[in-house]
């Protein structure tokens, strides 16, 4: 039965899994220091040099299974001592370097950093070269190549650099938080901030106080999930480990769609709201096109603020893919109404925290939302579900709508709108590619997730938007 695609997810899992038993058995602080050797038992190491060393890293992971540092706001964050397997970034001088005579990579290189020894074989002073890639462009044998590291690959906001002491160094006012470096980590030396144990302590306090009820909002993108178990089951397992009931997130997409719609009309040209990590990169590279975010809530926010508002003394969890959510719960214009986040990985150690085995409980129904609200999951959705909440409200608007499937098609497109060659008044923008689906805190990632999602709106009881908010009042 696999749950996860990499090694090093289930590394993660396994430490987070570790975390939330001794938090259920209140014995966490009292283990911490033997929960890396838990973990990795015995002398012999698995992953490093030594088991010393590897303990050592697994006690970093513990401590961003707690939550990490509190001084750093970004829920990202680098391992310094498990990032220094990956060779120094840049470009370099490969074996293919034929010591010819023309010596073209040192006439166009205008910085003077490339030398050559007695063998008239070209070396890069990297003190003096800033990587400009000249060098690389005009050697005959394509013998100069740019290293760049996984991390930096994955990071299409250029939020990560390296540092001198050879480790991965996230800039806070770059990164918007999306994950796409934890996910890509061949070492899992990045990864996310976990909530994990805040949603314990929240779930105990529910046992013995009636009034205490605690929500679990779902993401449409679970339907893509738990690939080894029905959705159903995932449901009964969420009300085994204590939550009152599951409202999917789908129902709030549904009311950011009607919203939307009308704002868009009035306002003729939107840029989208849902997308934490998108809002963010607008925010930290688009700052002229900061009016035109939508002013809805998320979808996770404004079905949270209708829970507390409608539920007293409720708290909200919402579990989804995406680690930006993280970051988004900790703004001012949602705290209050999102108590914590949890990744569908994290879910999963949730569950096998308490020895939980979902595929042995029966099926309980999930069904709160419309086939347009479901299908926010995956890229091209909620341009969807915009243009039926124009036709359902009898809104006369024309949507030209610019689908921004990843960071990079986002970031295109928000070119073409600063520079007013942009032919759309609706830009819909997901960081992550294929959507939700492709968020970091996934189990499975794969082109499936998107007819799995399309599959799971179509099962959706309610046919239309209007139907679906209409149990709201």
């Amino acid at each position: 039965m696999r749950k996860f695609d990499t090694k090093v997810q289930y590394l993660k899992y396994k430490v987070l899994r570790q975390v939330a038993q001794e938090a259920w058995n209140d014995t966490l602080l009292q283990n911490l220091i033997d929960i890396p050797q838990k973990i990795v038992p015995g002398k012999t190491s698995t992953m490093r040099c030594c088991v010393y060393k590897e303990r050592a890293i697994l006690g970093e992971r513990v401590k961003l299974a707690m939550g990490g540092d509190k001084e750093n706001q970004n829920v990202i964050e680098v391992i310094d001592i498990a990032c220094d397997e990956c060779p120094a970034a840049g470009y370099e001088v490969t074996d293919s370097c034929r010591g010819c005579l023309a010596h073209r990579c040192e006439d166009v290189c205008k910085r003077g950093a490339i030398s050559f020894d007695h063998n008239h074989v070209a070396h890069i002073d990297k003190s003096k070269c800033v990587e400009c890639g000249q060098c690389a462009k005009v050697c005959p044998f394509a013998a100069i190549v740019n290293r760049k590291r996984p991390c930096q690959i994955a990071c299409k906001v250029k939020a990560i650099s390296i540092n001198d002491d050879n480790a991965a160094k996230i800039d806070n006012n770059k990164c918007i938080q999306c994950g796409a470096c934890v996910y890509q980590c061949p070492f899992g030396a990045i990864n996310d901030k976990s909530y994990i144990i805040n949603v314990i302590d929240i779930l105990k306090k529910s046992q013995n106080n009636e009034k205490y009820k605690v929500y679990a909002v779902v993401a449409p993108s679970i339907s893509s999930q738990f690939t080894y178990a029905k959705l159903g089951q995932v449901i009964t397992g969420l009300k085994e480990l204590g939550f009152f009931t599951v409202v999917e997130a789908a129902l709030g997409a549904d009311m950011v769609a009607m919203s939307e719609a009308k704002e868009l009309s009035e306002k003729e040209f939107l840029t989208s709201s849902c997308c934490p990590a998108f809002v963010q990169y607008i925010k930290s590279a688009f700052l002229a096109l900061v009016p035109h975010i939508s002013h809805n809530l998320s979808p996770m926010a404004m079905l949270a603020k209708y829970i507390k508002e409608t539920s007293e003394g409720a708290k909200v969890v919402f579990i989804g893919p995406c680690t930006a959510k993280k970051a988004e719960a900790q703004l001012d214009t949602v705290k209050p109404y999102v108590d914590a986040v949890l990744t569908f990985e994290e879910l999963q150690a949730l569950y096998d925290s308490k020895d939980i085995d979902i595929t042995t409980l029966g099926e309980d129904v999930l069904d709160n939302a419309s086939y347009y609200g479901r299908i926010f999951a995956r890229s091209g959705g909620l341009s969807d579900a915009v243009v039926q909440a124009l036709t359902e409200q009898k809104i006369d608007f024309t949507v030209k709508s610019a689908v921004c499937d990843g960071i990079e098609a986002c970031k295109t497109v928000l070119l073409k709108k600063s520079k007013n060659v942009l032919d759309a008044n609706f830009i819909e923008g997901m960081a992550c590619t294929g959507g939700c689906i492709g968020g970091a805190g996934c189990l499975t990632h794969g082109e499936k997730n998107k007819a799995q999602v399309d599959v799971y709106g179509k099962e959706a009881l309610e046919k239309t938007i209007s139907d679906a908010v209409s149990i709201l009042k």
